[in-house]
């Protein structure tokens, strides 16, 4: 009875289904004999989902019809400039802004591309990436097309990247990419500043021979990838494009405030020109009505709350930190082990998770479970969560993998 577009849609998610399995191998052995390092939240040494304190004391002192009230479609003014001054903290660029409220990164996502590329046309993005890059652009009549990450040497692959881009601008007027960056899901890779100028320079190429290109920078971990400012540096870069070189950046409170579920976001825009800017407000506000209306309001107070609160923040900032240097305690002894035991892995700067190269990452998944540990399996290798792996059950990890591969 579907529609011819959507007849044969079934979503096999494997972050989902590991966390699954996980979850029935728990139940039969108990927690302590088990490793879940499938999901993308962060879990303590227990086992049990940790939340921020502050945010939670914050959110259930809120009055109820605040969190239950619509919102705006657009978002609430407040948030939206909250979440603007947060996304580039002290290396705002030269440029015109807009921002949209969405419902969670995922959001921000589906509209830039829904928004930002032809039907019919591709997407470029990375080979190693989160897999809902491809749904979204099936669901929205495009396609998804990818250069390789990282050469021989496991270094960026600038020089397959322009490849990429020139040979779909050669079939296309326009392109939207897709970089992931810092605390790349899932291989916690982050570009440089000099790596950040190659790419710029590759698009800026192709604006000057008359293209159109959209860039989309998902920072949903960014938060996790190390000092704020730092981390935050290269989008200073995004100030004085050419007009038909725009910037969007994907905006997620689900991992910065534990509010996974609570599916708020933003969708930001950068531009050297205001049009371009009023026409992002336009299009976006447009598509929010048209997929949820508008977005969790009690989750967008909060952040204004929190954000203008000069008592509360320095204190969420403190444990929000806390959080990061946990999850990065864990991922260092993951990589100095694997570097011990002779393991080849992405090369991790930050973020929730650590990506090994393999042949054939289901099978070795498969044997892990001999050990009762649970990974993800990707089509270029196995995605280890380090934000829900314990401490202790990291000791290990990396030679008990290299084992299940031989």
């Amino acid at each position: 009875m579907t529609a011819t577009h959507a007849a044969g849609r079934k979503l096999k998610d494997a972050i989902f289904d590991a966390n699954q399995a996980c979850n029935e191998a728990i139940k039969i052995h108990g927690a302590e004999a088990v490793t879940n390092a499938t999901i993308g939240v962060v879990l303590d040494d227990s086992g049990k989902l940790v939340t921020l304190p502050t945010v939670e004391k914050t959110f259930r002192a809120m009055d109820f019809s605040e969190l239950v009230a619509y919102a705006p479609i657009s978002g609430l003014p407040a948030y939206l400039d909250a979440v603007t001054a947060l996304t580039f903290a002290d290396n705002k660029p030269d440029a015109h802004f807009g921002a949209v409220a969405t419902a969670g990164g995922t959001g921000a996502i589906h509209h830039a591309i829904a928004n930002y590329a032809e039907r019919g046309d591709a997407v470029l993005t990375s080979d190693w990436r989160w897999g809902t890059y491809d749904i979204i652009c099936n669901e929205t009549g495009k396609r998804l097309e990818t250069f390789k990450l990282f050469d021989d040497a496991l270094n960026f692959n600038i020089a397959d990247f322009a490849v990429k881009v020139d040979a779909l601008l050669k079939n296309q007027s326009s392109l939207l990419v897709i970089i992931n960056s810092p605390a790349h899901n899932p291989t916690g890779y982050a570009l440089s500043l000099d790596e950040w100028d190659k790419v710029l320079a590759v698009l800026n190429a192709q604006v000057d021979a008359g293209k159109k290109i959209s860039l989309l920078v998902d920072i949903a971990y960014i938060d996790f990838a190390g000092e704020k400012n730092s981390t935050r540096a290269f989008m200073r870069k995004f100030g004085g494009l050419p007009e038909n070189l725009f910037v969007m950046i994907s905006f997620s409170m689900s991992k910065s405030y534990t509010f996974y579920g609570q599916r708020t976001g933003a969708l930001i825009g950068v531009s050297s020109s205001e049009k371009v800017i009023d026409e992002f407000k336009d299009v976006n506000k447009y598509s929010s009505r048209a997929a949820w209306s508008n977005v969790n309001r009690g989750a967008q107070a909060l952040l204004v709350k929190l954000n203008a609160d000069k008592d509360l923040l320095p204190i969420y900032e403190a444990e929000r930190s806390e959080l990061y240097r946990m999850v990065k305690r864990r991922a260092d002894v993951f990589v100095d082990e694997a570097q011990a035991c002779g393991l080849r892995i992405v090369p991790y700067k930050g973020g929730f998770f650590i990506a090994i190269p393999a042949d054939n990452p289901a099978a070795v998944c498969r044997k892990l479970h001999d050990d009762l540990i649970f990974a993800v399996p990707l089509k270029l290798g196995i995605r280890v969560a380090a934000c829900s792996t314990s401490f202790e059950k990291m000791h290990g990890l990396a030679e008990k993998i290299l084992r299940a591969m031989k």
